[in-house]
């Protein structure tokens, strides 16, 4: 009630109440909260905008510990984290929380909090048995499970222990947008939609523009690309989740504990980046030390990431095609065919898909043992210019402890010390250790080892002050953070609140903070062939000399296309290869100055400046009403994004447009940046949770996100990728009518404008019904909760380039033995 930001809050009865599938599904029900589904077996959480599947902006603990895969910088859902039968509150700070943990947590934090073996003894079972893929034209319904065991016991006084465990397995949703990329990649021709020779479908991949030839065809030139495959082609969405944890918890003093804990999942399902991978076999464990008190709080983790066999969809599909056939005999192939089939009078529409069919002759079709050990083939070769192997092993050590000093003074006998001042420290540190593959990453301070282990570190700390004024009516806080990287200099962020409270069930709030993001691994240090294309990170030390070398990928783009459409126009059809060369030449000089150099350059750390307002109270007699209600500003700028730039191959300038306009002779890279764009965005949001009688729950919020204005806009920045309105309503009463509850939720959210790397558009409104029936039997302990997802079956896709997700039917059987 008291928190100088937004929390928002899911208890023991409102996760008995959700008609989620599980606790992490009922994090999309919360006020102020957006979920993008990239998978089945997991959900993406963002707040306040900026969204995307990465979500290196949004932290995730459990327990206090970062749950994140450290390549990535970003949780994989809840696979490390904790089962439904041991998850206890989770709490969520949608806004910049920086400023105390420090975590990247630049647009929120979510805590998972689970239950501790000294307050929730007991064994319990639970296992959920359901069904998917409903009246989907792309898949036969298919079965869902997940079964889960918990064991929780006090063996001594001061001496407890748990034990979980979950097996999860079903069947994926597919991702089938057949949307065209490039579909003016033929215009000047006039080919287009069905007949553009160019088509890049979303989900369609070995056809994206690294797999696209100009080729010279009957005087005119084409944009020509390769057939690629679709992604349920070479996806395998069985979907598999086995994960375990086990804590061992001692009680030194009244207040105080301490509890090694250790987690570890294995894995399969779809992930998105900038491409989508098929994650197989892929495993994360956690060691973990923590020790909590009045005074001291202090905790010491170690990850482990093994990326597995996993694999890049797109460069599966793509060095399929280029093992069939390599692109310049597929190109030479296709040319005979289209000159053929013109010469024997198909209009040219028709010649191009009669050329196609030519070069495609033998092609390993899906399906087949052809096809099969070609994808077994590549997703083994760990070189996506050839292969597709994601193969990734990388850690993270963190320690971080934080001291209550005036509790601390008070219990030392310093009397001095106000008994309404507060005034509390903290310091962490964080190294990241990868184990370089000579793929995904090297090391690039050792130029002469380059497999040797590198390491990215970052150490922080902050102090706050805080005082109750006014019988306590009055709460001020002041804190300071201090962060440095190893590539960066010290980064200072502040926080002041404060909370006005005229009564104990009415607070009024304020905040200004600060906050930094710093790169990731796979920011920083990226470096991957990928398609043809090389993918670095913005670090100096990765990227020295290709900023002030390069050009800018859209002008370049720009420049060809310009090109071709001179040629097209300007080149009669009996033109002999020396006039096509000396027009080409005459395009060239009058284009070049469509060429733009690269003026980003190498990367800083992300920056946002935040305000919130709210107001949280406890209305009517007894409190049944509680409403709660925030505005915020943000101001953004540095964001993190990639740029694509091509360098010549030549160190003389007077040459460059010559170089660029010819694939061969020149090298192409995606480079991590920063957006020269300064972002505002604002927004609010109002939650009303009233307390029926007869113990039902009744509930509502609306939320409201919205970019205000870009300065500078540069288009690099990040989409903002979040819906303007989005709303909830819940009912629910666990005792109905007798042993007989259950639980409504409706979710609608409006439609918005997507950009991502992969496909920018527009995602479609759409609104969600879950639903769930619950029945108890008192002795045993036995609990049946039979659900719905979606429980309409209406197809979403919940961004672009993402699965169509449809409804989930379950039914949960619970047994516990308190």
């Amino acid at each position: 009630m008291q928190s100088p930001v937004t929390v928002e809050k899911l208890g023991p009865r409102a996760l008995r109440l959700t008609p989620a599938p599980s606790f992490f599904d009922a994090i999309e029900h919360l006020k102020g909260v957006q979920v993008i589904t990239p998978s089945l077996g997991f959900k993406v959480i963002n707040a306040r905008g900026f969204a995307n599947t990465t979500n290196v902006r949004f932290a995730q603990l459990v327990d206090g510990i970062d749950n994140q895969a450290p390549h990535i910088g970003g949780p994989i859902g809840n696979v490390l984290g904790p089962s439904d039968l041991d998850i206890n509150t989770v709490e969520i700070v949608p806004g910049t929380a920086a400023a105390l943990y420090g975590l990247n947590a630049i647009n929120g934090l979510a805590n998972l909090r689970t239950k501790n073996p000294f307050q929730s003894a007991g064994r319990a079972v639970q296992q959920k048995t359901g069904v998917n893929h409903l009246n989907d034209p792309r898949s036969a319904a298919k079965l869902f499970s997940e079964t889960s065991l918990r064991y929780a016991t006090v063996l001594a006084p001061r001496f407890a222990v748990k034990v979980n465990g979950t097996y999860l397995r079903g069947y994926d949703w597919v991702a089938r947008d057949q949307t065209d990329i490039n579909p003016t990649g033929n215009a000047s021709t006039g080919l287009l939609g069905a007949d553009n020779p160019a088509r890049d479908p979303v989900n369609s991949y070995g056809n994206e523009s690294s797999d696209r030839s100009t080729l010279s065809l009957g005087g005119k030139n084409y944009q020509v690309a390769r057939t690629g495959y679709q992604e349920q082609d070479v996806a395998d969405y069985n979907l598999r989740t086995l994960k375990a944890d086990a804590a061992l918890h001692f009680a030194l003093t009244p207040g105080s504990e301490l509890a090694y804990t250790y987690r570890v999942a294995a894995f399969d399902n779809v992930y998105q980046r900038s491409n989508r991978f098929q994650l197989q076999n892929y495993r994360l464990q956690q060691h973990a030390l923590q020790l909590t008190g009045p005074v001291v709080q202090a905790r010491a983790y170690f990850t482990q990431e093994n990326t597995g066999q996993s694999f890049n969809l797109r460069s599966a599909a793509e060095n399929i095609d280029r093992g069939f056939k390599p692109d310049a005999a597929w190109n030479r192939d296709y040319t005979t065919a289209w000159n053929a089939a013109t010469q024997a009078g198909q209009p040219v529409a028709q010649a191009h898909a009669t050329a196609r069919t030519a070069a495609d002759a033998d092609r390993p079709q899906p399906g087949t043992w052809l096809f099969q050990e070609g994808l077994n083939r590549v997703q083994n070769v760990n070189n996506w210019d050839v292969g597709a192997a994601l193969r990734v092993r990388a850690n993270l050590l963190h320690a971080e402890g934080q001291v209550n000093l005036s509790e601390a003074l008070r219990r030392g006998g310093r009397t001095w010390l106000p008994a309404n001042f507060d005034l509390l420290a903290g310091a962490d540190h964080r190294t990241y250790i990868v184990v370089p593959d000579g793929n995904y990453f090297t090391n690039p301070k050792r130029k002469q080892d380059p497999y040797s282990n590198l390491t990215y570190s970052k150490t922080g700390g902050f102090l706050q002050a805080g005082a109750r004024l006014l019988n306590e009516k009055i709460r001020l806080t002041a804190t300071l953070r201090a962060d440095k990287n190893d590539y960066f200099t010290a980064r200072f962020n502040p926080r002041l609140t404060a909370v006005y409270s005229p009564s104990q069930r009415a607070n009024f709030r304020v905040s200004y903070q600060r906050g930094y993001r710093f790169p990731s691994l796979f920011e920083g240090f990226s470096n991957v062939n990928s398609g043809q294309v090389k993918r670095i990170g913005g670090l100096r030390v990765m990227s020295d000399g290709v900023f002030e070398n390069s050009y800018l990928r859209t002008s370049v783009d720009a420049f060809v296309a310009a090109n071709s459409a001179y040629l097209n126009a300007n080149t009669p059809s009996n033109a002999t290869p020396a006039q096509r060369q000396a027009i080409q030449n005459q395009a060239v000089a009058q284009n070049k100055a469509l060429l733009v150099k690269n003026p980003y350059s190498y990367l800083n750390p992300e920056h946002i400046r935040s305000l919130e307002m709210g107001y949280k109270a406890a209305l009517l007699p007894g409190g049944r009403l509680l409403a709660d209600v925030d505005f915020y500003y943000n101001t953004y700028r540095d964001f993190i994004a990639q740029v694509e730039a091509y360098v010549p191959k030549t160190l003389n300038p007077d040459s460059a447009a010559i170089y660029l306009s010819t694939r061969a002779t020149q090298n192409r890279y995606r480079l991590w940046t920063n957006a020269q764009s300064k972002v505002y965005n604002f927004g609010g949001s109002l939650g009303l949770r009233y307390e029926l009688p007869r113990s039902y729950l009744a509930g509502a919020n609306v939320t409201y996100t919205r970019l205000a204005r870009t300065e500078s806009g540069d288009g690099l920045e990040d989409g903002f990728n979040t819906p303007r309105w989005a709303y909830n309503l819940s009912l629910g009463n666990e005792r109905a009518y007798r042993n007989f509850g259950f639980g409504l939720n409706y979710r609608w959210q409006q439609g918005y404008y997507s950009q991502t790397f992969l496909v920018n558009g527009n995602v479609a409104a759409y609104s969600t019904l879950d639903a769930q029936l619950s029945y108890t039997v008192p002795a045993p302990n036995l609990r049946f909760k039979l659900g719905a997802s979606n429980a309409l079956n209406t197809y979403y896709e919940s961004y672009l380039g993402g699965p169509s997700v449809g409804g989930l039917y379950y039914l949960a059987v619970t047994y516990q033995v308190l």
